[in-house]
C-alpha cells in the first residue's frame, strides 16, 4: 500500500508554501520577459532523484516523495522525473495514473477523506461527506478556492468495524458524525492561526 511520505529535507507545509511562492515568482518573471528561475517542483525533483541514487525503480517512491512535499504531482514534474532517471515520460505517467494515491491536479494543504464503503455508508458515512461538503463549501473530488482544503472519498479504508471513518491529514477519525467532524475541522483551523501567530 502507497502511504509513505518523505520526511528528509524540507517539511511538507514548508515545501508547499515554497512551491506556491516560488511559482508566482517565476510567473512574474516570464511576464516581464525575464529568464524565471527553474521552479520549485523541478529543482524537488533533482533533490529527490539524487537521495534515491537516480535509481529506476525507485521511480514510485520518488513520486510518493514528491506529493509528499507539494501535495500533487505537476505534468511538468512528470516529464522532470523521465528526464532525470532517463526513462521514457509514457512510463511515468503510466505509473503516476495507475495508482489513485497519486493526484495529477492541485490538492489542498488540508486533505479530508471520507470513505463510502460499504459499512461505512449503512452507518452513516453519506451524512457524514455531505456534512464535510457543507462545511467547507466544496463538494467531493474538489479544491477550495483558497487551496486550503480538499475533500476526497474512497470506497474503502479498510477499518470497517469502526465505521464511519475519515481522515484529516493523515490521521483516521473513527465512528465519525457531523459534530466529530466539526471538531476535527476547528482543531484544523487552531493549528493554522497557531503557525501563522494568531490569537
Amino acid at each position: 500500500m502507497i502511504q509513505k511520505r518523505a520526511t528528509a529535507g524540507l517539511g511538507p507545509k514548508g515545501s508547499f508554501q515554497a512551491c506556491v511562492a516560488l511559482r508566482s515568482d517565476s510567473s512574474r518573471k516570464m511576464a516581464r520577459n525575464e529568464e524565471p528561475e527553474m521552479s520549485p517542483e523541478l529543482s524537488l525533483v533533482q533533490l529527490i532523484v539524487t537521495k534515491h541514487h537516480r535509481q529506476k525503480r525507485s521511480l514510485i517512491q520518488i513520486l510518493q516523495d514528491i506529493q509528499g512535499r507539494c501535495q500533487w504531482i505537476s505534468p511538468e514534474t512528470l516529464d522532470e522525473v523521465a528526464r532525470e532517471l532517463d526513462i521514457p515520460p509514457a512510463h511515468v505517467y503510466s505509473v503516476a495514473t495507475f495508482y489513485k494515491s497519486f493526484s495529477l491536479s492541485p490538492r489542498g494543504r488540508h486533505i479530508c477523506t471520507v470513505c463510502m464503503g460499504t459499512a461505512c455508508h449503512v452507518r452513516g458515512g453519506a451524512a457524514v461527506l455531505e456534512h464535510f461538503e457543507r462545511t467547507l463549501g466544496i463538494k467531493a473530488g474538489e479544491t477550495s478556492p483558497d487551496k486550503e482544503y480538499t475533500l476526497e472519498r474512497v470506497n474503502c479504508l479498510g477499518a470497517c468495524a469502526l465505521a464511519p471513518l475519515a481522515v484529516v491529514d493523515g490521521r483516521y477519525y473513527v465512528q465519525m458524525n457531523e459534530i466529530k467532524a466539526n471538531q476535527v475541522l476547528e482543531t484544523v483551523k487552531a493549528s493554522k492561526k497557531s503557525q501563522q501567530g494568531e490569537p
